[in-house]
């Protein structure tokens, strides 16, 4: 078999119609090879054809002929010094970084190894050099074709205002679904069924942002103790599907095509895709850890190393390594990756996980980083959505508000104080008051939106909502690590019993206690976040760190109880106000102006006697709040201008008396839902403006002002 010279760009494996083009990035490389199999079943290659071209330290090679289906891995030459943070090892089969489709995942085996292990006493100081050959247990790339049938897709583009996000698992959401066929739990299709997808929208969610669904590998300290990495933050390839979600893991083409079909059909229905891609970090571990792809093609290139000691990886992200952003060709991997996402698989956008590690030079973040500017006068992935977790376990790690003005966040700190605040910390008005009116403090100063800001309660990382309101500790025994693992602090409270219990007072609490965290998230400027189970009243059992539990402890169960069903609908009902209500999805801060047309300010906080909030009542003990959003009046006084509304928080473990506020043009007030009783959605009796209304403990109050027409 002949190779030819090929061409430095684009990277990757790429088919023309007569044959394939090979090239791969690495600087220190002194040889490479590309390695063809026939199966996946194969032990070894059935030919090494080395790379005959070199350029701008990319290798390229032109093979005639393959098509297709082409299976094949490369074997990467050069110096082995570790202590200079070299570990080239030709014995290592290594995966392309572009492959669109890992074929074979890899499996755990000694010949993974790049150095000889010597137990428990090995020492990056002292690695040698492994002789054994890793292909029979390495993962294999594929060749495709990447025309594909769209079908005349559209993406939904659906504005910041109107997002709702769901966050999910695409095996968990749909494993234990009664009306999914069989044949389609846990896969891409079974996302993109009817059931699904009528769950979706009864609950007004526009867009689904998927748990990580690129190819990954499972760390070996999960392995040996028989778990199994369920999240997927360990990424192996940035540009394959994962093959645990296909119908047929055996079909990776298949797969592919899966993934697109469950693409096209959410679009169908107006539902955007976002994915959460993990760019931080790889599943190649520590210096110590396997060689599978990255580290055997050009370590010092594409991970952090310490300038002191360059064997050891600069971690920032706690998984034993930090992808290097700073370097062209890894800045250009990510980039070209995102733009496959969104370019040839129709994606909506990405949340990216530790956002802050991809934006650090040197050591400290930087708004100004490479990556971050990359991303911001990128044609392609400038117009697309893009949520960072702005934060990673590095020192000044936490940028919560610190990203460009192109960024929307995941709201830490609106997570921290609402739950505190309904915990009954005596929190303060002032901060739930700046969380609720869309976090000003964080977003404002250059130029953000409310939007900016992505609401959440809770997410896939911690406690369930329901474990929140029952646990006061984690109980995670059943991820083998001695309970050590995951948050100590999680800021839930168990009302007064830990874990499940029949007492009817404790069941009655814990409800109304979830009902107030999704009435604030529902009523809060900004965009909010549901956890996919929350609404199903879903308890992991107190693990709040459950990355290791494929089974139905995260899986959703959908065979609901009556007032599990009645909680469902509490929150089809609260998004659906939600809708009905453009103030919620206001695009300006609050000013607390008047209007000069009504006479009404924008937004305005009461205390529990009726008056306005001014000056030191702001920093009162009395945590209980009212506020009053009044929609601004349109151009002309003749126009329809929507009603305020009246939003009561009563976080306190002691009945409160709230006086009616007077607001200018407002003859009563209807009630449209509250967290106490089973009433919703304008059931409620009229309140007279010099009513005195009895607030329950721990309950919330949202009404809809009656106009003097």
């Amino acid at each position: 078999m002949q190779i030819l010279p090929g061409a430095s760009y684009p990277l990757g494996a790429h088919w023309d119609g007569s044959g394939v083009n090979f090239a791969l990035f690495s600087e220190h490389a002194t040889r490479v090879e590309l390695c063809l199999f026939y199966s996946t079943d194969d032990d070894c290659e059935y030919v090494r054809l080395e790379l005959p071209e070199r350029e701008h330290h990319v290798w390229s090679g032109y093979v005639a002929g393959l098509k297709p289906g082409q299976l094949y891995g490369y074997r990467v030459y050069g110096p082995f010094d570790s202590r200079q943070g070299l570990l080239f090892n030709s014995h290592k089969l290594l995966l392309d970084p572009y492959a669109r489709v890992v074929a074979r995942e890899p499996k755990w085996d000694e010949s993974l190894f790049p150095y000889e292990r010597m137990g428990e006493q090995t020492q990056s100081s002292g690695m040698l050099p492994s002789t054994t050959d890793s292909a029979p247990f390495a993962a294999l790339g594929m060749v495709v074709d990447s025309d594909w049938d769209w079908e005349g897709d559209v993406c939904p583009q659906v504005p910041w205002t109107d997002t709702v996000l769901y966050e999910t698992h695409v095996k968990g959401l749909t494993q234990l679904h009664p009306e999914i066929d069989p044949a389609l739990r846990g896969t891409y299709l079974g996302l993109a069924s009817e059931p699904i997808i009528e769950h979706l929208k009864s609950l007004q969610v526009t867009s689904i942002e998927l748990l990580p669904i690129h190819q990954h590998f499972v760390e070996e300290h999960l392995h040996m103790r028989d778990l199994k990495n369920y999240w997927g933050y360990n990424t192996l390839g940035y540009f394959a599907p994962d093959l645990r979600y296909g119908t047929d893991p055996g079909d990776p083409l298949k797969t592919l095509d899966e993934f697109r079909t469950m693409v096209k059909i959410l679009h169908r229905h107006g539902l955007e895709v976002i994915l959460d891609v993990v760019y931080n970090h790889t599943c190649e571990g520590t210096p110590l850890g396997p060689m599978l792809s990255f580290k055997g093609i050009d370590n010092s290139s594409y991970y952090r190393l310490s300038q002191r000691v360059p064997r050891s990886y600069v971690d920032f992200t706690g998984c034993g390594n930090t992808l290097d952003t700073r370097h062209p060709r890894v800045l250009q991997l990510i980039m070209d990756s995102l733009r496959y996402w969104v370019e040839e698989m129709h994606v909506d956008g990405f949340r990216f996980d530790l956002a802050t590690a991809l934006a650090r030079v040197d050591h400290d973040y930087d708004p100004s980083s490479p990556f971050l500017n990359a991303v911001q006068q990128d044609p392609v992935l400038s117009r697309v959505k893009l949520i960072s977790e702005s934060w990673d376990i590095g020192a000044g790690g936490y940028q919560v508000g610190g990203f460009p003005a192109i960024w929307y966040e995941w709201n830490g700190k609106y997570r921290d104080s609402i739950r505190r605040y309904w915990r009954g910390d005596g929190y303060s008005r002032g901060d739930v008051s700046t969380r609720v009116a869309g976090s000003s403090d964080l977003f404002q100063h250059n130029g953000r939106r409310p939007q900016a800001s992505i609401n959440f309660v809770t997410c896939h990382d911690g406690f369930s909502l329901v474990d929140l309101t029952s646990y006061n500790s984690k109980y995670n025994e059943h991820n083998r690590e001695d309970n050590r693992d995951g948050n100590n602090d999680n800021m839930s409270w168990n009302c007064g019993h830990e874990g499940e219990t029949d007492d009817p007072e404790v069941l009655e609490l814990r409800l109304r206690q979830r009902k107030n965290f999704l009435f604030t998230l529902a009523v809060s400027l900004g965009v909010p976040m549901l956890r996919a189970g929350d609404e199903l009243s879903q308890t992991q059992k107190g693990n709040n760190n459950a990355y290791c539990q494929d089974n139905e402890l995260s899986w959703l169960s959908w065979d609901l109880d009556e007032e599990q069903r009645e909680f469902l609908q509490y929150t089809r009902t609260l998004l659906s106000i939600r809708s009905a209500h453009s103030i919620f999805r206001r695009t300006e801060f609050f000013t607390g102006k008047s209007d000069p047309r009504n006479g009404r300010k924008d937004v305005t906080w009461y205390a529990d006697d009726g008056r306005e909030l001014e000056g030191d009542a702001w920093g009162a003990a009395d945590s209980t709040i009212g506020i009053c959003f009044s929609p601004a009046s349109a151009a002309t006084d003749a126009e329809m201008v929507p009603p305020p509304l009246l939003i009561l928080l009563n976080p306190t473990h002691e009945l409160k008396y709230f006086t009616l506020p007077q607001v200018s043009g407002v003859l009563a007030w209807n009630l449209l839902i509250d967290t106490y009783s089973q009433g919703y959605s304008g059931t409620g009796p009229l309140r007279e403006l010099k009513d005195s209304l009895e607030i329950p403990s721990r309950t919330a109050f949202l009404f809809q002002a009656l106009l003097d027409e």
